[in-house]
Order: C-alpha cells, then structure tokens, then sequence
C-alpha cells in the first residue's frame, strides 16, 4: 500500500477500493495539515494518539483519543498537533474519487496550492 512522507508527517494507505479508502495519518507536533476542501469525497475521523485541534468550517475543538468527527463533502477542513504532541489518526474516506488532487487548499503553511 501507499506511503507518503508530507512537510507536516505522514500518511499510508491501508485499504482502497471503489468506494471507500481507509489511511493511517500522522502529524508531527506542532505541525498542521492545509485548511482545504474535497469535492468528490467525504471524510471521518477517528483519533489514536492525541490530542487533536480539528477545524471544520471555521470552528476549532480539540477531540481526544478515541474521539471521532465526521466532514461532509465540500466542507472545509484542517488537522493540527499542538506544540506538546503529535497525532494519529485514522481517515475513512468514502466518494467517488480519492486522489490528492482533489484537494482545495484554502490555507497551507508550505505555501502548496
């Protein structure tokens, strides 16, 4: 399966199909993934080490281990590890495309577009 070293951490695919595409993320302490979108897919997450900053339109909370929270499609969103730990998570994606260039980035940190 697929693995992807990021600026912000990590991903590996675990599963992909037609329908759905499961991966495991990390993100480094301190770090945070782009603020985006998706057009072709929806997302949940379920986090396995944290805590986690999640951003979902505009609104910040912070989800604990074991805590999961659903982004519908079109929905703007964002991951982020505070200064003190990194994050875990497990994606389960589901739509009909999941390809990396389906994202929409509103915001990013490495200047990526």
């Amino acid at each position: 399966m697929e693995y992807s070293e990021r600026p912000w951490g990590s991903y590996q695919v675990l599963l992909s199909n037609a329908i759905s595409q499961v991966k495991e993320v990390t993100v480094k302490a301190g770090a945070r993934l782009s603020y985006q979108t998706h057009q072709q897919r929806a997302e949940h997450w379920f986090i396995t080490a944290g805590p986690a900053i999640v951003t979902i339109d505009g609104v910040t909370k912070t989800l604990q281990v074991g805590e999961s929270i659903d982004i519908g499609i079109g929905v703007a969103h964002r991951m982020a590890a505070p200064e003190s730990n990194g994050v875990t998570f497990i994606e389960v994606q589901t739509g009909t495309y999941f390809g990396e260039d389906d994202i929409v980035r509103l915001e990013d940190d490495f200047g990526r577009i």
